[in-house]
């Protein structure tokens, strides 16, 4: 694989990183909205991955990219680091993006009625790391997931300023912040869902 920058949106992105490991950007999108008939996009996202990922997902083999986009358990088997970058395309209050991002997480512990009051403590610390901060255009956050998903480092950093960062050590909230960016057809981002489909599926043949 070369060195070459992957643009996503025009914003580059490392085709390899180096968490404990190297991982590999195995699958890019965007998350927008489309008003009026005018597309609105936010983030540029990036998804790196362990490339020995495909161990865990032979069952799969010969499945073609548009069956996997839609198997919710193959991204429930994406046993490896994960390590998402994220980068913000139109600005954002920190504070908006703290209460998507716990609202999406809180409706899918609510369903699955693992929302306790732990769960929200974390989850308010969370929002409490993102509330007081502007999310320029180009700021990255990043989230960096344990092999086993039980734990994730979420990093902040914006032009200029300090990198900030904060651990999440619930597994089960940790669990959902994965499936809001990963979650299969419930993902956030259906072209990131396409693409990891896309190119594990091309791994796996």
């Amino acid at each position: 694989m070369g060195s070459e920058m992957v643009m996503v949106d025009d914003i580059p992105f490392p085709p390899q990183i180096t968490t404990t490991k190297l991982l590999s950007l195995l699958g890019h999108g965007i998350t927008d909205i489309e008003i009026h008939f005018l597309q609105i996009k936010f983030t540029a996202i990036g998804v790196y991955l362990e490339p020995e990922v495909v161990e865990h997902l032979k069952q799969w083999k010969g499945k073609t990219a548009s069956e996997l986009a839609e198997d919710d358990d193959f991204f429930d088997a994406l046993i490896s680091e994960k390590f998402l970058r994220i980068v913000v395309i139109k600005e954002i209050k920190g504070s908006q993006y703290g209460v998507q991002l716990e609202s999406a997480v809180r409706d899918r512990l609510a369903a699955d009625d693992k929302y306790e009051e732990e769960e929200e403590e974390v989850l308010e610390k969370v929002v409490e790391f993102f509330q007081s901060r502007y999310l320029k255009k180009h700021s990255i956050i990043t989230f960096s997931f344990s092999p086993k998903s039980d734990s994730l480092e979420i990093s902040l950093s914006a032009e200029g300023k300090e990198e900030s960062k904060i651990k999440v050590e619930n597994a089960n909230v940790v669990e959902m912040i994965q499936k809001w960016y990963l979650g299969g057809t419930r993902g956030v981002s259906q072209t990131t869902i396409s693409s990891l489909a896309n190119n594990l599926g091309t791994l796996l043949s």
